[in-house]
């Protein structure tokens, strides 16, 4: 099962005590703060938990899956996930 973020905003009443609407927007706030920098390029480095990167990939060859025709493939911004060492251990134990 997925972690919403309506859930997460359920955890973070239950844990901390606050309302519903104040832990929303703490989590509205940390989401956005997060999506802005990736949106202006820079990686988001969680200490202890990982580093999302944008990466950029140039324009390639590629095939219609529903055709099998080649087309070319736009050169597109990508974010990517590294997990800590911390997370690592703690997800293999």
């Amino acid at each position: 099962m997925a972690l919403t973020k309506a859930r997460l905003v359920e955890l973070i009443q239950n844990q901390t005590g606050f309302t519903k609407n104040k832990s929303s927007g703490i989590v509205k706030t940390c989401l956005g703060i997060i999506k802005s920098k990736l949106e202006s390029g820079e990686d988001v480095l969680i200490s202890g938990f990982g580093k999302f990167c944008v990466r950029k990939k140039e324009e390639r060859k590629g095939r219609n899956p529903a055709t099998g025709d080649a087309m070319m493939l736009t050169p597109r911004k990508v974010v990517t996930f590294r997990c800590s060492q911390k997370l690592r251990d703690m997800i293999n134990r």
